[in-house]
């Protein structure tokens, strides 16, 4: 059977919605897809796209371009292009969670998640720094954030972070746990049986023995021989600055980066309209898209479907995977 797959379009502001709109307008026939979300924002969205759609109940059969299939999660305030209101950060966080539980009861193989606008939901009075922290919350599970696209895979050590807070947050723990997690994804839901991940130094130059920095020395190097020692295949610490060149990423699977602009830059400049990003760790395939909100250009159908359609497509393969593998 075709995995079902749970999609919650975002902030919907932004440009979220419409790209469920032109993800519609493709007929599939690697899952089945319904979208956690507001009638009205969608309907809009349609409108401004001059697309047709027409929603479905969520048993539904999808048959023609344009049938989404649905469960309402209704926005209190009606919503405007560009324009955010914190008055629907409950909705938003409300999609992500209802389709968070299907996931986990079993519901739905597998979410695919839009853009959300941070600054909207904290000015909505909710504590959020990102899907990844709320989800994994949900789900009472260590997770690894990584993104991915055709030319490299980039984990990452620590998330949404301060710069100045990162090398406290860098311990032997949280590293041990967060290779093991890439290791068995990489297994698990990418099919490679003996996965070789490159790990990245924190100081330049991996520290230059120690002269720029002591993590690698003290932290990572001792972590990096325990899991050899166990049978995984790392390289490292390796300076960032050189790991990303070609001939390099060549043998790698993965890329584990210390912190946030330390791998992502490499990887959004090599194929930023392919990327996703992908929850590893949870209990189910989560595959996001990898650009934000674009308020900007919100309603002018001019915002690109690449990276929703590559997520749609990653979590379906992924959940697929899985289904087999029970």
């Amino acid at each position: 059977m075709k995995p079902r797959l749970a999609l919650v379009p975002g902030e919907p502001a932004g440009v979220g919605p419409e790209l469920c709109v032109r993800l519609a307008q493709r007929p599939r026939d690697d899952c089945e897809l319904v979208v956690f979300a507001d009638t009205d924002t969608l309907l809009a969205a349609a409108h401004a796209l001059a697309l047709p759609v027409r929603l479905l109940a969520e048993r539904q059969r999808a048959e023609a371009a344009g049938d989404i299939r649905l469960r309402p999660i209704p926005n209190p305030v009606a919503s405007h292009f560009g324009q955010t209101d914190p008055r629907n950060a409950g909705a938003v966080i409300n999609a992500l969670n209802t389709a968070s539980d299907a996931c986990l009861q079993g519901e739905f193989d597998g979410l695919v998640t839009g853009p959300v606008h941070k600054a909207a939901i904290n000015a909505g009075g909710i504590a959020y720094t990102g899907t990844t922290e709320l989800l994994a919350a949900r789900a009472g599970c260590d997770v690894v954030m990584m993104l991915a696209n055709t030319v490299v895979r980039v984990a990452l050590a620590t998330t949404h972070l301060p710069l100045r807070a990162v090398p406290d947050a860098i311990t032997a723990a949280g590293l041990t746990r967060t290779l093991r997690i890439t290791w068995q994804a990489l297994r698990q839901d990418f099919g490679i049986d003996e996965p070789r991940i490159a790990v990245l130094g924190l100081n330049p130059h991996a520290g230059e023995d120690g002269l720029l920095g002591g993590e690698e020395i003290a932290i990572i190097e001792p972590v990096i021989r325990a899991l050899r020692d166990q049978g995984m295949r790392l390289i490292g610490p390796l300076p960032a600055d050189t790991a990303f060149l070609p001939q390099k990423l060549a043998g790698f699977d993965a890329v584990l980066a210390m912190y946030h602009d330390q791998g992502l830059p490499v990887l959004k400049y090599s194929g930023f309209e392919q990327a996703v990003n992908l929850t590893l760790g949870l209990p189910y395939p989560r595959v996001a898209v990898d650009h934000g909100t674009a308020l900007d250009l919100a309603g002018q159908g001019v915002a690109d479907p690449s990276s929703l359609f590559a997520a749609v497509e990653n979590c379906a393969r992924i959940a697929a995977q899985r289904k087999l593998a029970r």
